[in-house]
């Protein structure tokens, strides 16, 4: 039996911050995954994918500026281009594994799985511990259609040696749209499949519609209303069936991607001997991110039940909150009340506080002050046809309620208004600070 006063399970964001404070103040830590060390943004999200989306948005300006001062065609080289991202993500786990070791932390690779409220098993290690951190993450939601095990993942995308001709997305998430837009632009068929009749649904439905057009303009087909009954493999191809406005649709593809959305990755933790419940947002936590059922027992990041968005930084502040509480008993909350989104497509679509339609539904009286900015200097000049903001105001109390962003600049632009929100500004404030010109941030006094 190993015994220690803090064992992680997940080696992202959720768990490093809270393993390295803990182990700073002197108590004994370890920390288990069951894949490579570094966590899904390090290795096979955030940062990967950024890498790719930065090419891609390099051929779509160059695209969108042909005749305007530039010509001559420039298209991407995929297997130099997943060389290149290779180069952020295959020294991660080593990296992380040094820096654990450096650290006094203790390693363990394996699938984790309680065998009492203050034990766990991995491989044939028993670990007892004071506290323990589930950080484990998300995984792909369940399609429940006949042949889904012919579906692939994103995980697979960032990782093909060779872009498929042909592509369909099954589910309009984030996921689908951020891949569609690379495969896209990178010279694929690129296909998306829609149960309902708006994909992306936190973001303001104006400015959705917007960026559906922007993708039919570069090849993206957004099959709304559409639901997958099955998915069959023939040869090396693969037949999507399904119902699209109560009709038979079938499409034929080179691969399948889901892109339906994820769920806590929980399922090998063997939680009820663990005592500890969950639900369908993760692991039931109360405001200091601790378990209700084992006060052992903490959450962070996509595992957590908590109200925070499935986001790096948020999984970040609450391993900060956890490590806190800890250490120094529970008095450690996280602040949910600013979290910026961005969705990066070309252009991107970002996100804070309310929609129009959220506000709404809430019961506020709003003024929303509604700006196509696509003529606006900022955007004319790299000949963007579409951009446009939203802002959601409480006509009674003049505060922001909430923002929408399309341009290729949403997302620099959405983190001002982060920052207006969380020190609430006022409109003279703002509008009083000198920024340099001509650069996005110059236009925020326009758009309040």
């Amino acid at each position: 039996m190993k015994n220690y006063d803090l064992v992680v399970i997940g080696t992202g964001v959720g768990g490093t911050a809270a393993a390295f404070k803990c182990r700073n103040a002197g108590l004994s830590v370890a920390v288990i995954d069951k894949r490579k060390y570094g966590g899904t943004c390090a290795l096979r999200g955030c940062d990967p994918k950024k890498v790719l989306v930065g090419a891609t948005e390099l051929i779509d300006r160059i695209k969108r500026m042909q005749g305007l001062g530039l010509e001559g065609e420039i298209k991407i080289n995929w297997e130099d281009l997943m060389d290149f991202k290779r180069t952020f993500t295959e020294n991660v786990p080593a990296s992380r594994e040094k820096g654990y070791e450096s650290a006094g932390i203790d390693i363990y690779h394996g699938v984790a799985s309680f065998i009492s409220e203050n034990e766990i098993l991995v491989n044939d290690t028993k670990i007892s511990f004071k506290n323990i951190i589930l950080a484990t993450g998300a995984k792909p939601r369940p399609l429940n259609v006949k042949g889904e095990e012919h579906v692939y993942i994103s995980d697979d995308f960032l990782e093909l040696d060779e872009l498929p001709k042909k592509i369909v997305f099954v589910g309009g998430g984030f996921i689908s749209f951020e891949l569609a837009f690379i495969a896209a632009l990178s010279g694929s068929e690129v296909h998306i499949l829609q149960r309902s009749d708006m994909p992306l649904k936190m973001f303001d439905p104006e400015l959705v519609s917007l960026l559906m057009k922007r993708s039919e303009e570069l090849g993206i087909k957004v099959h709304l209303n559409n639901k997958p009954t099955e998915i069959e493999k023939i040869d090396d191809k693969y037949i999507v069936h399904a119902q699209e406005n109560d009709k038979n649709f079938k499409i034929e593809c080179d691969r399948v991607f889901h892109g339906a959305g994820r769920v806590p990755d929980l399922d090998d933790l063997d939680l009820e001997k663990g005592n500890v419940t969950k639900n369908k947002h993760g692991i039931e936590v109360n405001e200091f991110l601790q378990s209700v059922s084992n006060e052992k027992v903490f959450a962070a990041g996509d595992s957590s039940g908590s109200p925070g968005l499935p986001l790096t930084p948020i999984a970040g502040k609450e391993s900060g909150a956890v490590a806190s509480n800890i250490l120094k008993g529970n008095q450690k909350k996280v602040d949910y009340s600013v979290m910026p989104s961005v969705l990066f497509t070309h252009p991107k679509l970002a996100v804070i506080g309310l929609t129009e339609e959220k506000a709404v539904e809430k019961g506020y009286e709003i003024n929303v002050n509604q700006t196509d900015t696509k003529d606006w200097y900022t955007y004319k000049r790299t000949n963007e046809a579409y951009a446009m903001t939203k802002t959601v105001i409480d006509k009674k109390t003049g505060k922001l309620l909430g923002v929408c962003i399309l341009g290729s600049n949403a997302d620099q632009l959405i983190n001002y208004f982060a920052l207006i929100m969380k020190f609430d500004l006022s409109y003279k404030e703002v509008k009083d600070v000198l920024f340099a010109y001509p650069t996005s941030a110059s236009d925020l006094g326009y758009l309040l």
